[in-house]
């Protein structure tokens, strides 16, 4: 029935299957989250996160409280009778860039097995062109129950990433069946009260949109870090070009900040898995392999300077503020706070780091490699220098004062380009930040 809540099932828990999931249950869907991992599944039913998401654990509490939300290790129990089953399993890069889509198809497959019914299968997962077409020959060979294949592609941010659910710019359709696009128009009928943000297109576009926003998202970053350095050589400010240059509506302010590189899960995999089907196909996409390199120059750009500055490092102090990959979120996957800490140590210093939510994940990580502090002055307290990687709210206004008091020498490394560069130098600092001079 056209606008009646749905039974669905969610086939992975991580970052964009647990968001997906609440947001589909928030409005108003049945909706079964199922994970191969027993004790993650054991934590999302006491209403427990399993990494930081702003708000993501209340929507999960409340859903769950109404009925609308469950979650199980049994795909069979998610599976049986839900209309659209959603794929949101991991692409890890592999070696030489590519995808790896073992645990999509085997999702596939083993959905397969289990369906008992016509059954829309929706990859959620980020994928490489032409994915579907394989989910289609793998469930084709495991069942004869009918289906339809789609793509559903995320833009999720982390940090803010259920408004981005519940009030999206945008929701891509990939689909060829009539059935399945009815059905997934259905399902986000919840976002279509003012306007019908629902595009609707092939299933290989909508595979390459989500390759192609990502891409442009990091070729903004990466061009914006390679003229600051440009900017430093010449003597202009980077800042400056930024307002300049984003107040002219063909470019548009947003994804213009200089700073240490991206990091996170998604625009380093994605670039690299982009430019892996570019090289398979003899169509170089060479604008996307720069950014790629550009940014990996660019987490380099902080140690580097640190090190300039000193000239050794044996002895030397440094507290860092902010660790996770950007702020609202405990991801350090390829954050450029891990590149600096290595940097750091092989130079013979001692590191020691704060961060609101991603410390634990640091010392998980890490080990001894790094002291990690509750508190952002005590990563200060007889530091040679403090280095700002990671822009956190609490940390774009430092006590000038009180880290004259508590740093053994007074540095600063600016690496987002947030604090108040006039006053540090007023205070008797030695201020850097990122394509000023």
């Amino acid at each position: 029935m056209v606008g009646a809540p749905m039974r669905i099932a969610i086939v992975g828990t991580g970052y964009v299957g647990l968001v997906t999931g609440a947001g589909f249950a928030e409005f108003g869907h049945h909706v079964t989250c199922v994970d191969v991992d027993a004790k993650r599944v054991d934590m999302l039913r006491r209403s427990e996160m399993p990494f930081h998401e702003p708000g993501l654990a209340e929507l999960v509490r409340r859903n769950a409280a109404h009925g609308r939300l469950h979650f199980t290790t049994q795909l069979r129990e998610a599976v049986t009778g839900s209309l659209a089953v959603f794929i949101a399993v991991g692409t890890p890069s592999q070696e030489d860039g590519a995808a790896d889509l073992s645990y999509v198809l085997e999702a596939a497959r083993e959905i397969a097995r289990v369906m008992d019914g016509y059954t829309v299968i929706v990859t959620k997962s980020t994928v490489p062109v032409g994915t579907a077409d394989k989910i289609r020959a793998a469930v084709e060979a495991e069942t004869e129950q009918p289906f339809s294949v789609a793509s559903n592609p995320e833009f999720l941010k982390e940090g803010d990433a259920i408004n981005d659910f519940l009030k999206p710019a945008r929701v891509i359709v990939g689909a060829d069946d009539p059935r399945a696009i009815d059905l997934l128009r259905d399902l986000y009928r919840g976002i279509m009260r003012t306007t019908d943000r629902i595009q609707v297109m092939s299933i290989r576009s909508a595979e390459l949109t989500k390759y192609a926003a990502n891409a442009m998202l990091a070729t903004r970053i990466s061009f914006m870090n390679e003229l600051a350095a440009f900017a430093e050589v010449v003597g202009a400010d980077i800042e400056s070009i930024r307002k300049g240059i984003g107040s002219d509506p063909r470019i548009g302010s947003k994804f213009l900040f200089a700073g240490a590189g991206f990091g996170g899960s998604c625009f380093g995999k994605d670039l690299r898995a982009l430019g892996y089907m570019a090289r398979e196909l003899d169509v170089p996409l060479q604008v996307v392999t720069a950014a790629d390199r550009a940014n990996e120059r660019q987490k380099k750009t902080l140690g580097e300077r640190v090190l300039r500055h000193f000239g050794k490092l044996e002895g030397r102090r440094i507290g860092i503020w902010g660790l996770a990959f950007k702020p609202e979120t405990d991801d350090i996957r390829e954050a450029p706070a891990l590149t600096l800490i290595e940097q750091l140590r092989a130079a013979g210093a001692s590191v020691v780091g704060y961060d609101p939510v991603a410390g634990p994940n640091v010392r998980a990580a890490l080990g001894d490699a790094i002291e990690v502090v509750d508190e952002p002055y005590a990563a200060a307290t007889g530091a040679d220098a403090l280095v700002l990687v990671t822009e956190w709210h609490e940390l774009r206004q430092p006590d000038l004062a009180r880290l004259t008091d508590v740093m053994r020498t007074r540095v600063l490394f600016d690496g987002r380009n947030v604090w108040p560069r006039e006053e540090a130098r007023a205070a008797g600092f030695t201020y850097y930040g990122i394509g000023r001079s």
